[in-house]
């Protein structure tokens, strides 16, 4: 998945930090009104209009993308690849959310599901290195999109089997009808989840490893820093079978990153993922566990004031890159235009493929990219400043960012090199890199943090989920909708 360790790569600039303040206080006067956007505007009725365009093109993406025979979502899409485990837990996601819309049936989306939760549960595990698709209950990274096998010598990932639980619980919550398929989705997916044997990933006791592989053996990484294992953690603790022990998160939030960044005081990571994926499943609001009880916030506010920091670092957009400012910014791991080294803007500038951009105190890795899923995952946090931004992203660029399945993944306007080849997407002059493909990983946060932001619809689900909350009460969460149900 998305290895801290293996993506977080030199930064390409220092970054910049605002005089500090007292580490409780929120953003002074003047700068909220400077990090915020047009409230009215983004509840206008050509907000609506575009949210409802953009979770629909979207929700089509995961439904029309999958595979129906075995449920398997592709890594990306239209580029032929490979299964992504964490990808499929977006999809079964979105699918309670298709049905709520009225885009697909709930018999549609109940047979989608059990088809998958079924398929996932029938895949052969095992210690070997072929003719497997995981061990202990985890699954590998990616799977062939037929067999449903492991892909290559890719790692046995816990924080991608993480993400497909995610989706598994939220159907075996949404799905609670009497219907035989709806009481084989409740079952496959609490078998699914007792199965992980999350003991077994215990590089090193407490912390979790990132994954293992038969070849080497464990990952040379544990899951440390705030990053997008927070739900990792949660179910790891919550297990009813394999939990790890309950000091897992304490020793999980003592290697945490309070920094100062632009004017706004939180728990650093520098990629925007690392502030969203946990946010789909799990509701912050009000909750706190110690670490977030001494610095006087919670982790939903501790990811508006990450998302608002790399806001008002496009803003003041210090490296010089194309389109920088307050409608357009958002750095997180995706595509890019080419490994390369160009001159633009009078200096040499180093470009990337694939990368784990993003923007904080801890790092800062910036070639000029912007990915629609780092505005686009964290509406839930920031709607006031989100929605403008990706109505004037798709305004400004048009169908060369936003088109079938919504925006694809990532655009570069500084890469204007109509000549260069690339190796995906293409340029156009006087616009910059396109991107042609979709992922995903990024296409699940835009679709599920809409909804969270509009109907609270995933938050509400995962609140009912025994495990969820068995997780959150073993972390020390209280406070908020936690209150009275911690024994």
């Amino acid at each position: 998945m998305l290895c801290a360790a293996a993506l977080l790569a030199a930064a390409c600039a220092q970054p910049r930090s605002a005089p500090a303040r007292d580490s409780t206080a929120a953003p002074s006067d003047a700068a909220a009104r400077a990090a915020v956007g047009d409230s009215a505007a983004a509840t206008s009725p050509a907000a609506v209009a575009f949210l409802d365009t953009l979770q629909r093109r979207t929700f089509d993406w995961f439904w029309e993308t999958t595979n129906p025979r075995n449920g398997l979502t592709p890594d990306r899409w239209p580029t032929k690849t490979f299964s992504s485990v964490a990808a499929v837990g977006f999809a079964l996601t979105g699918y309670p959310i298709g049905v709520e819309h009225g885009w697909v049936t709930r018999e549609q989306a109940a047979e989608r599901v059990l088809t998958t939760l079924r398929f996932f549960w029938q895949l052969p595990q095992g210690p070997q290195a072929t003719g497997v698709a995981g061990k202990d209950g985890f699954f590998y990274h990616f799977l062939d999109m037929e067999s449903g096998l492991r892909f290559q010598t890719v790692e046995l990932s816990t924080i991608d089997t993480t993400l497909l639980l995610g989706g598994v619980l939220a159907c075996q919550q949404y799905f609670d009808g009497p219907s035989a398929t709806e009481q084989a989705i409740r079952a496959y997916a609490d078998s699914l989840y007792r199965r992980v044997d999350w003991t077994t990933m215990l590089r090193d006791p407490p912390l979790v490893a990132m994954g293992s592989k038969p070849e080497q053996g464990f990952e040379p990484a544990d899951w440390h820093g705030l990053n997008e294992a927070m739900l990792l953690y949660v179910l790891a603790l919550g297990s009813p079978t394999h939990p790890i022990p309950a000091e897992a998160w304490a020793a999980w939030t003592s290697t945490y990153e309070w920094r100062d960044f632009y004017g706004y005081e939180h728990v650093n990571f520098d990629p925007l993922f690392g502030h969203q994926y946990s946010h789909v499943w799990i509701d912050f609001r009000g909750i706190q566990d110690a670490y977030m009880r001494e610095r006087g916030i919670d982790y939903f506010e501790n990811s508006r004031r990450a998302a608002l920091s790399q806001r008002a670092y496009a803003i003041d957009n210090p490296n010089g890159w194309t389109g920088y400012d307050a409608d357009t910014w958002g750095l997180t791991a995706s595509d890019g235009p080419k490994d390369t080294t160009m001159m633009a803007n009078g200096r040499m500038r180093q470009f990337h493929t694939y990368w784990a951009r993003g923007a904080a105190a801890t790092a800062v890795n910036d070639d000029g990219t912007i990915a629609p899923t780092a505005a686009g995952g964290s509406i839930a946090f920031a709607p006031e400043v989100v929605i403008p931004t990706l109505m004037a992203m798709r305004a400004e660029y048009g169908d060369d960012l936003f088109r079938r399945y919504g925006f694809v993944d990532a655009f570069n306007p500084t890469f204007d090199f109509p000549d260069v080849a690339v190796p995906q997407g293409h340029v156009v002059a006087g616009k910059g890199w396109f991107d042609d493909d979709y992922l995903g990983i990024d296409q699940g946060p835009i679709l599920a943090m809409i909804e969270n932001h509009r109907t609270g619809l995933v938050w509400e689900l995962m609140k009912q989920n025994p495990h969820v909350v068995r997780g959150l009460c073993r972390a020390g969460f209280t406070g908020g909708w936690l209150a009275g149900r911690c024994q």
